[in-house]
């Protein structure tokens, strides 16, 4: 019951990053609310969330992963149901910024306990596992909250998207003080709140920008904070450099396997993030379907990400993390040329039959590369650390991930505008942005060739966290 109790963190925060899109058309029409508003239910989870994701995951350093699990979760179900209940806009928007803070609370404790609570031989199953509820748990959200609107639960209209987490979370709170470990830390420090405070001004003057900014048309304003990010980071930096107990330890920079792997997970985040947004929007605007019919479109890729686990996890056993990371690289370019292939030879004239096989493929090449690409980037990372390292890399993620939209969904928009939002328009918009995630996935086998090259353990043993201090 530990994985499943620990993952529920992971499947929640998916889940409510998805289930929003669904509901936006429902939100305007029942709560009033404008396009600013809508922006900000959605941005403003993803911002919060970014931003104290480093911080979550140090206090767990700090004050015990099992802890701040438990607190996270039960701070996400009051959240929730403060989402639901919403009168206003705005008090929508402010209980999404909330909810936000409260998944970065939990979530960075979801790597880091698979790090410290698996014994090495059921580590790979344990990430194997992290991998499924990644792939699955976006797709959920489409899926089952577009059955929630059109059923509407007791009358509940878009509440129920929020108000379903409360259950949830309470089904997860009454099994998981059972379960989780019990360590705590050794030695008590004070949690670094200047460097927490930099690192979430950095974070902001960098993601609300790209967040808001395509649909804003780019204003002057949006260069100028981008601009400002630039010198809050080196100062951030020279803080954490200098501070005896910092936020983020910059230790943990010299494993240069573990920054080849941030590397390798942002392009992915980027790509994959990219190409499921213009496909959204192609499948729902483009070809005319409902959310739901669009989130079954999606369901092959969800189908594949829970069946291939096992075999992934037999694979990196016996090879290796970085060779399976190499061989989802590579499904993931014949899925992304086949994809692109069918949009440039049917134009708007593709249906979702055609992007059902392309989509699947993803599914598999994602299910191999992430869990094997999260094993491989954290294998130097000391126990002590894993709160820290596991935050890090989900805000990299996170950060690229806002990117991609920002910078994929400008090119699409821009071909679309070019097309007078044609059926044709949205299908070169898509095609263009998938051939971009095809060169992305190029440049990621590169550096995951350059993190073979890094010493990484050997054939046969955990190709994860090594809990040992030694390593540094």
């Amino acid at each position: 019951m530990l994985l499943p109790a620990i993952l529920s963190a992971m499947f929640l925060y998916g889940f409510d990053l998805n289930v929003v899109n669904v509901a936006l058309p429902t939100l305007a029409g029942q709560l009033h609310a404008g396009p600013a508003a809508l922006q900000l239910v959605v941005g403003g989870y993803t911002f919060t969330y970014a931003a104290g994701l480093v911080t979550g995951g140090r206090l767990g350093d700090l004050y015990g992963h099992r802890r701040m699990f438990l607190a996270g979760m039960a701070a996400f179900a009051v959240a929730s149901a403060l989402c639901g209940l919403a009168q206003t806009p705005g008090q929508l928007v402010a209980t999404r910024l909330v909810q936000g803070l409260t998944a970065a609370a939990m979530v960075p404790q979801v790597l880091a306990m698979i790090t410290t609570a698996f014994p090495a031989a059921e580590r790979p199953r344990a990430l194997a596992g992290y991998g499924v509820v990644a792939a699955v748990s976006g797709i959920c959200g489409q899926v089952l909250g577009g059955m929630l609107l059109s059923a509407d639960v007791f009358g509940l209209g878009w509440r129920a998207v929020f108000l379903v987490n409360v259950p949830a979370a309470a089904i997860v709170l009454a099994v998981a003080p059972r379960v989780l470990p019990r360590h705590e830390p050794t030695t008590r420090v004070r949690l670094d709140l200047a460097g927490a405070l930099a690192l979430s001004a950095t974070l902001g003057l960098a993601l609300v920008p790209l967040v808001l900014g395509r649909d804003l048309g780019w204003p002057w304003w949006v260069w100028t904070l981008l601009a400002a990010s630039v010198p809050v980071a080196v100062g951030t930096v020279w803080w954490e450099r200098r501070v005896t107990a910092p936020l983020l330890d910059l230790a943990l920079f010299t494993d240069r396997r573990y920054r080849l792997g941030i590397a390798v997970a942002a392009a992915f985040m980027a790509t994959f993030s990219g190409v499921v947004f213009v496909t959204t929007l192609l499948l729902q605007r483009g070809l005319g379907l409902s959310a739901v019919q669009s989130g079954l479109a999606f369901a092959p890729m969800a189908v594949v990400g829970v069946l291939v686990p096992p075999l992934g996890r037999r694979l990196v056993t016996r090879h290796g993390p970085v060779p399976v990371v190499l061989l989802g690289c590579a499904v993931n370019a014949v899925a992304f040329g086949a994809l692109g292939l069918a949009l440039q030879l049917r134009g708007g004239a593709v249906g979702a039959g055609w992007l059902v096989v392309p989509l699947a493929g993803l599914g598999l090449g994602n299910t191999l590369l992430l869990p094997a690409l999260l094993g491989a980037t954290l294998a130097g990372v000391r126990p002590d650390r894993a709160g820290v390292a596991a935050g890090v890399l989900a805000t990299a993620q996170q950060f690229a991930g806002t990117a991609g939209l920002a910078v994929l969904g400008t090119a699409f928009f821009a071909v679309l505008a070019a097309h007078h939002a044609t059926p044709t328009g949205y299908a070169r918009g898509a095609e263009l942005v998938v051939w971009s995630a095809l060169g992305l996935t190029a440049a990621m086998a590169g550096l995951t060739v350059r993190l073979r090259a890094v010493a990484a353990p050997a054939p046969g043993t955990a190709p994860v966290v090594a809990a040992v201090s030694s390593r540094r």
